[in-house]
């Protein structure tokens, strides 16, 4: 293929497109590039189908290298990129999510398409484009698919609307919104926001669609030029397999017609659980086989009639909805199920709660941390450190299921951070609150929406630990029954409901506003009015909700759990940290060891947090650190502990690390022949600080300070020792630490 460049202006940045220079064997490639940030994109397509799939196999994987930021793996001795980070996952299903709803659904042909960032300059991320490059490759190639789809970010900051901002505007965004669709229709949305108004969410949603047409018009010209014809692979390609469609469609039509009444009249009758679901399917399943038993079916025939029970269920479902608005469960179309909402369940933990929307049940642990606890990021795209962490499980006996338990899948990856960005925004500073913070929401029972429910039940575990969060937060999941002309909203999607031509409209926000949205669809894109009617149903069931969490705990708990760790912060001068942390740590582990607290974390500014299990040992490390970083000023006075004898004076340690001397000639009120007629090793004496010379070394005085006891006898004997020794006398001048300035100083330790 001859190398083609496509280029175009897409909100002040220019986008460029080439083809036709690398990856040829794919079905097609190419790369997008906008700054210094490049990224390769191919899409595959099997040349055979898999029959019996049961559902459209797609596969979209996000490749983050590290070289393309110029850097090497962190691990010593894993170098090579492993398993992918949370960041790429979150990718992987951005651009899944955007492009699946315009294949067709009855393709078996594998598809898989594959996004690898090449360069990244670290101020254009890879996601926006990368959904660019995979709408292109799709488009451009024999693979069938409805697009092109284009891609946009909008954002705000103050009163200023930004496209495809970078990664240091985004810092100070207050909405973000990222869009995908067609130029009539969009397909996914994403946002998040501090607490945003529906009229942010409005017009980021008007300008996202505007900026995407340019992408699409931008992918037409690659297409025109180097596109090339679509594959049919639907249309059987011999008379048998022809013959076996026709077979199906009628086996398929054969079971419908069998299914709708008993359908029908268990739906008007209401199904109340999924339990109760899963029963219906079940006697379903055995009244369909006798059916088609009866009909002389061979069980490979039987077969193909009971697979479709599920999607045939959904699609009654949303049947019934749009002629009767008739809900399966006998809800109203804008009705909430029972709502559960309970705190304080679990002794131990730092703070528990429960949460539950008809059967979708979700019980959420808050664990509480030092700074230390803080997760480290060491991804292509983020470095750093992370203090608020939502982890989201979904075992599989909260459907029902028997299943190995293996590590967290990318839907639970996704669900996880999708809460974890809802209640971002309400998390108190650093500054406020220093401790690392992990929720942990366990999916007991799930029928829809349990990553709604888990928001809800984070929102509870929170203020249960004492967590002062700025306001309660609440998800709700808005549903959708169409059949391409008639269309209806649905508050509280339940999975049964979740079927083709639907969508899945996640939501959370506070009483004053959105703070994350999370939408796609299984349609070939939603409209406008579809998305306004489904935000302003959201508000009302937002609130609806938030009584219910603000009845069971109205607001953050006054004091931490007693099970929660303690942590003391103070600040220290910068370089004052060398001070405490000591010689390969050895001061700070001894300040650990011995004041008994978990650990002690120091940031570069000078800010020291302490963490102990109970405050008395804090305070005994706060006053260390604090003693050995604080400045000695001239005529205070200590209690310190004789810790070095030379002939011409002692050492005091004054505070932990910090030591000054008394000169032979300060001991006492009168003239010392013996340094240890005064003083033995150990002795803790009271002293004054006389002087801290220009090297900031400390000179003390024993004699003027207040405290000390002297007897007749200690000064007897040390005015006869001194006439007979002839013991140095104070020094008229020069350092304190010797007699003149020629004396001996004081050894460095």
């Amino acid at each position: 293929m001859t190398e083609k460049t496509f280029s175009a202006n897409i909100g002040g940045k220019d986008i460029t497109i080439e083809t036709g220079k690398f990856a040829q064997s794919a079905n097609a490639s190419c790369t997008v590039r906008c700054g210094d940030t490049v990224l390769l994109a191919t899409a595959v397509m099997s040349h055979d189908s898999k029959e019996g799939m049961g559902y459209f196999p797609l596969m979209v994987d996000y490749e983050e290298k590290m070289y393309a930021a110029g850097r090497i793996k962190g691990s010593r001795f894993i170098k090579r990129e492993g398993r992918p980070t949370d960041e790429a996952v979150l990718v992987g299903r951005f651009i899944d999510r955007a492009i699946r709803p315009l294949f067709d659904e009855r393709m078996t042909n594998e598809v898989q398409v594959i996004i690898t960032v090449l360069a990244f300059d670290g101020e254009n991320d890879p996601d926006i484009l990368g959904l660019i490059g995979a709408s292109c490759v799709l488009h451009m190639s024999d693979i069938p698919w409805n697009g092109p789809i284009g891609a946009a970010r909008i954002s705000k900051i103050g009163s200023d609307w930004l496209v495809n901002p970078t990664y240091e505007q985004r810092l100070t965004t207050e909405f973000d919104l990222d869009i995908a669709g067609t130029a009539e229709k969009t397909v996914m949305i994403e946002a998040r926001g501090n607490e945003a108004s529906k009229e942010d969410f409005a017009e980021a949603f008007d300008r996202g669609s505007k900026e995407l047409a340019n992408a699409i018009k931008l992918i037409e010209r690659v297409r025109k030029e180097v596109g090339i014809e679509k594959l049919d692979v639907l249309t059987p390609k011999t008379d048998e397999a022809e013959a076996k469609l026709a077979r199906k469609e009628e086996i398929q039509k054969m079971a419908a017609e069998f299914m709708t009444p008993v359908l029908e009249k268990i739906y008007s009758a209401g199904v109340k659980s999924k339990k109760e679901l899963y029963e219906v399917k079940d006697s379903l399943k055995d009244q369909l086989t006798e059916y088609l038993k009866s009909k002389e079916l061979e069980s490979d025939e039987i077969k193909i009639g009971t697979d479709m029970i599920y999607n045939f269920a959904q699609d009654i479902a949303s049947k019934m909805i749009l002629e009767k608005g008739q809900r399966v469960d006998g809800r109203k179309l804008d009705e909430i199920r029972p709502l559960i909402a309970e705190v304080a369940l679990l002794p131990r933990v730092h703070g528990s709660s429960h949460f539950s929307r008809g059967i979708t049940q979700v019980l959420n642990i808050c664990t509480l941390g030092a700074p230390g606890d803080e997760q480290t990021l060491d991804g292509m795209e983020t470095v750093g450190q992370k203090r608020f962490i939502h982890h989201y499980n979904f075992p599989p006996f909260s459907v029902g299921e028997a299943k190995f338990l293996r590590g967290a899948g990318r839907r639970e990856v996704g669900h996880g951070a999708l809460a974890e960005k809802a209640l971002e925004p309400m998390i108190p500073s650093k500054a406020d609150f220093p401790y690392s913070i992990r929720l942990v929401s366990e999916v007991l029972n799930s029928n829809g929406s349990s990553s709604m429910a888990s928001t809800c039940a984070s929102t509870l575990a929170l203020m249960d630990a004492g967590v002062p969060i700025k306001a309660p937060v609440a998800g709700i999941a808005m549903g959708l029954a169409s059949d391409g002309t008639n269309w209806k909203v649905l508050t509280d999607l339940q999975d049964v409901e979740d079927g083709k031509g639907g969508m899945d409209f996640k939501i959370t926000g506070s009483r004053k506003g959105i703070t994350a949205i999370q939408m796609d669809t299984k349609t070939n894109g939603l409209t406008a009015d579809i998305i306004k009617e489904a935000l302003e149903r959201s508000n009302i069931a937002l609130n609806q909700i938030l009584d219910v969490i603000e009845k069971a705990i109205p607001k953050p708990r006054a004091d931490l759990s007693p099970n929660a760790p303690r942590i003391i912060t103070l600040q220290i001068s910068p370089d004052k940290i060398k001070d405490v942390i000591g010689s390969g740590g050895k001061t700070i582990n001894e300040i650990i060891d011995k004041t008994g607290v978990d650990s002690i974390d120091i940031e570069q500014d000078g800010q020291v947090f302490i963490t102990a299990s109970n405050k008395e040992a804090a305070d005994k490390a706060y006053e260390w650190v604090n003693n050995l970083t604080r400045d000695v000023e001239v005529g205070e006075a200590f209690v310190g502990k004789v810790v070095r004898l030379m002939d011409f004076g002692a050492f005091i340690q004054i505070l932990p690390g910090k030591d000054g001397m008394v000169h032979i000639s300060e001991l006492a009120p009168w003239r010392v022949g013996n340094v240890e007629d005064i003083v033995k090793l150990g002795d803790e004496v009271h002293v004054k600080v006389i002087e801290i010379d220009d090297q900031g070394r400390i000179n003390l005085s024993m004699s003027k300070a207040e405290g000390n006891v002297y007897t007749d006898e200690m000064k007897t004997k040390a005015q006869k020792l001194g006439e007979s020794s002839g013991a140095p006398r104070r020094p008229s001048g020069g350092d304190l630490r010797g007699g003149g300035p020629r004396g001996p100083h004081r050894p460095r330790s």
